[in-house]
This record gives C-alpha cells, sequence and structure tokens, in this order.
C-alpha cells in the first residue's frame, strides 16, 4: 500500500468490535484502578489511566508520522464513529479506549510491583515480551478485521503488521510505568500526581518519536529504497531495546523476596559491651 486507503471500505463488525469491546474493558480497568487507588488511599492509579486516555488526543501527530489511516468509508458513505479529524486522519472514538487496553493496563501491573518492591530487571523483561505480544494481537486484529491499515512502505511486517511499531509500543509501556512510579516516589502532595498527564506524552514521543526517529526518516525520506528502509527499521528496533533496557536500569537486580538466602549479605557482627 503506497498511498493513504482512503476508499477503502470500513469493516463495520471491527469497528463494533473495537468501540464496543474495548471500552468495556476501559470501564473494568478504571473499576480496578478505582478499587488500587482507594486501597492505597491515592489517585495514582486512576490518574495513570486517565492519562493514557486524555494523551489519545494527540493520536493524529503518530498518525501522520508512523502512516497509519483509519478507514472511514462503507457503500460510499462515511461510516466511522468519529469525533474529530486532524492531520488528514479522521480519529476513531475507541482510540482512547485503545490507549487505556494497550499502555495503561500493563503500566498499572508494573506500577503496583514497583511499589511493592517486587519488580526485578529480568521480571520488567519478561513483561515488556508480553506487551509486545499484547500489541501485536491487539493491532494485527484491528489491521485484518478492516479497521485500519499502516499505509506506507513499512518493511518486516506480519499479517500486514509492522513489527517495529509493537516493539515501540513495548518500549512506551516500560518507559512510561518507570516514569510514573518515580514520579510517585517524588512528590510531597497527592495533587502533584496530576503530572502524569505530562509524563505519558513526554514517554510516548520518548519510545515512538525518539527511538522511532530511524524509522520515521525512512518512511518519509524521498529517493530512498527497500535497502535503506530496513536499516532504518532495525535501527529503531534496536533503540526500542535500549529504551527498555534504559528503564530497567531503575530497577534491582533482584529482590529480597526473590534472592537465595546464600546471596543476601550476611549481618553484620554485634558488638561484645565490655564487663
Amino acid at each position: 500500500m503506497g498511498t493513504q486507503p482512503v476508499d477503502r471500505p470500513l469493516n463495520l463488525t471491527a469497528q463494533d468490535f473495537f468501540t464496543y469491546g474495548s471500552w468495556i474493558l476501559t470501564l473494568a480497568l478504571l473499576v480496578v484502578a478505582f478499587v488500587m487507588s482507594r486501597r492505597e488511599r491515592t489517585p495514582f492509579y486512576v490518574l495513570l489511566v486517565v492519562a493514557a486516555m486524555v494523551a489519545a488526543f494527540a493520536e493524529p501527530i503518530y498518525d501522520h508520522l508512523m502512516l497509519l489511516y483509519f478507514y472511514t468509508q462503507h457503500d460510499g458513505a462515511s461510516a466511522i464513529h468519529t469525533h474529530f479529524t486532524a492531520a488528514g486522519v479522521p480519529q476513531p472514538v475507541w482510540t482512547h479506549s485503545g490507549y487505556a487496553i494497550l499502555y495503561a493496563g500493563p503500566a498499572l501491573y508494573l506500577t503496583h510491583m514497583i511499589r511493592n518492591g517486587t519488580l526485578t530487571r529480568s521480571g520488567l523483561y519478561k513483561v515488556a515480551g508480553l506487551s509486545f505480544l499484547e500489541s501485536c494481537a491487539f493491532e494485527m486484529i484491528g489491521i485484518n478485521a478492516g479497521a485500519y491499515a499502516y499505509w506506507g512502505p513499512h518493511v518486516l511486517r506480519v499479517l500486514d503488521y509492522p513489527l517495529v511499531i509493537g516493539m515501540l509500543e513495548m518500549a512506551q509501556v516500560m518507559c512510561f510505568a518507570v516514569a510514573a512510579a518515580q514520579l510517585r516516589s517524588r512528590v510531597t502532595a497527592s495533587w502533584q500526581l496530576v503530572a502524569l498527564l505530562l509524563v505519558f506524552p513526554c514517554t510516548f514521543a520518548l519510545a515512538n518519536y525518539g527511538g522511532g526517529a530511524a524509522l520515521i526518516v525512512g518512511l518519509h525520506a524521498e529517493n530512498t529504497n527497500e535497502l535503506i528502509r530496513y536499516a532504518t527499521t532495525i535501527v529503531s528496533m534496536g533503540c526500542a531495546l535500549g529504551l527498555v533496557r534504559l528503564a530497567a536500569a531503575f530497577l534491582p537486580a533482584t529482590t529480597e523476596r526473590t534472592a537465595h538466602p546464600a546471596a543476601r549479605p550476611a549481618a553484620a557482627p554485634r558488638a561484645v559491651a565490655a564487663d
């Protein structure tokens, strides 16, 4: 697909699936976040989900740079459930719920474990792998069901899904979760957690536009070729892995709960009082 597929038909069943299905899951996620926040007496978890949903208003920037297009037409008429259009891409109402599921869902789990001191670097890598698979599953369904497409000259696709996109999304989730946990550990008042509304777009840009810079240039460069696109894609994949490693550096290599007793430092000998 070399041009924006503005005339490709929208699958209405796929649209209903993503609209109603994702919003049901998002409401459930908000309930979970509310319960967690109430239990720990902090608005942190609710704001974590809200931050992801609010940030979805900037999705048109991503669509323009990554060459993503949501289908709009069905039987020659506009059929998409949209609330605004920007950068030439109409935005479906399920982008906000999609952000909650893809980004905030794993972040809830990660930040809770970081708070409890039970997440190690190896644990983060495992969750990163699961996050990558989640992104692949979510987007492969959306693409092949006829809801949208990555229409540009992407390479290294599986079922029409560019794998580099999933890796960058994985890096975003890890960076967002660790940054959010760092913010929580440093604030002195609950209202300061509103800064999560800024943390999300900043880590989103870090991963997708920073780590994905080579990819973006490769997609939009003139007089380029497939070899260059493969090279820039692989570079961005490496950057995504580097960002995950950077996020892991903020975590301990092991925890008291998981460490083998022999690996723990021996207790210092007690001083013996003189008679």
